[in-house]
């Protein structure tokens, strides 16, 4: 290992390399008061190229856990107690993302008054997204975090 074990909180492991600090930014790390590392570009015969992060003390939520899933699709989290792996739950793309992703059409109601998004997921081989406002599709992979 490169890097200590943690006694209790979440690995995030599988991270593609280039979505490692995205997954930072969507859970808010920055802010946690807890011990966060972040290793990035590790070997992976996945991915080829990997990131892992450890968060000491942190438990993350069904809906933190779907946000995950409109950067990579497929992220596992492994949570820890006393050391050991007691549960792995992999991230898996939700029939809808509420104020998660921003509508790439300048006129939604969601770009021009304070209320949250609400998509639909219409395909999720595809990553096909659909504003339930003003129906307007994007892709998941293109679309830009709120």
């Amino acid at each position: 290992m490169l890097v200590a074990a943690i006694k209790n909180g979440t690995v995030i492991d599988h991270i593609p390399a280039d979505k490692t600090y995205q997954v930072v930014s969507l859970l808010r790390l920055e802010s946690l008061s807890t011990p966060v590392t972040i290793g990035y570009n590790y070997r992976s015969g996945k991915l080829g190229r990997k990131g892992i992060i450890k968060v000491e003390d942190k438990f993350f939520t069904d809906e933190e856990i779907s946000r995950l899933s409109v950067v990579a699709p497929g992220i596992v989290l492994n949570v820890i107690r006393d050391y050991e792996v007691r549960e792995k739950k992999t991230a898996a793309t939700p029939d809808e993302l509420r104020g998660i992703v921003r509508c790439s059409n300048p006129k939604c109601i969601t770009n021009n008054e304070p209320m949250p998004t609400l998509f639909h997921v219409v395909d999720k081989q595809t990553g096909i997204l659909k504003c339930h406002y003003c129906e307007r599709e994007q892709r998941m992979d293109q679309a830009e975090l709120v």
